[in-house]
């Protein structure tokens, strides 16, 4: 919103962290700068340093996730792995994608902060999620396991992008990815 021909606080910092986004996702963290992030969001860069500080702060916040788990309680426990599968797939392709994920799985690969808060994302939020379903002797290893998956697919077909991962189509990711999803669920 303008006022007065001046965008709003609010309008300026959603533009900034917008732009941060695509560039970290599309750059990872190493390659992109303040300078490009205020070019992107048509902006003066001491505009970033203003909302932002410095880079750090900028790449946390465009980084922070919430993964916006469903409740699957009341879902037979032998279709949890189509909709574990299912989730990530509106995370990654759907409305909520670009708001995060994407550059955390791009920059950890070479940044340690974001590898340190992917690593949070699975202990906070992920792992609590998939131990519902799992057995609780089996918990930890079994989301670790998921999570390879969902990672892998990811990773393959957002940032490597395999054409042959990038050609697999939806359905036949929820009844594949699903199922060996599935499979790690009712490991004993």
């Amino acid at each position: 919103m303008k006022t007065n021909g001046r965008r709003s606080s609010v309008d300026t910092r959603a533009r900034i962290l917008g732009a941060a986004r695509r560039l970290f996702s599309k750059n990872g963290y190493e390659r992109t700068t303040i300078r490009a992030v205020a070019t992107e969001a048509d902006i003066d860069p001491s505009m970033v340093m203003r909302y932002f500080v410095n880079k750090e702060r900028l790449f946390t916040a465009a980084a922070t996730i919430d993964l916006k788990f469903p409740d699957l309680s009341d879902l037979p426990r032998r279709n949890a792995g189509i909709a574990i599968i299912e989730h990530f797939l509106k995370l990654w392709e759907g409305p909520l994608s670009g708001k995060g994920l994407d550059v955390l799985l791009r920059s950890a690969v070479t940044h340690k902060a974001a590898a340190k808060r992917m690593q949070d994302v699975f202990q906070r939020q992920t792992l609590p999620f998939l131990q519902q379903f799992c057995s609780p002797e089996q918990a930890q290893e079994c989301a670790a396991l998921i999570v390879t998956q969902l990672l892998g697919l990811a990773y393959t077909r957002h940032v490597v992008r395999l054409p042959a991962v990038v050609a697999l189509s939806q359905v036949v990711i929820r009844k594949r990815v699903g199922a060996t999803i599935q499979a790690y669920l009712e490991m004993r």
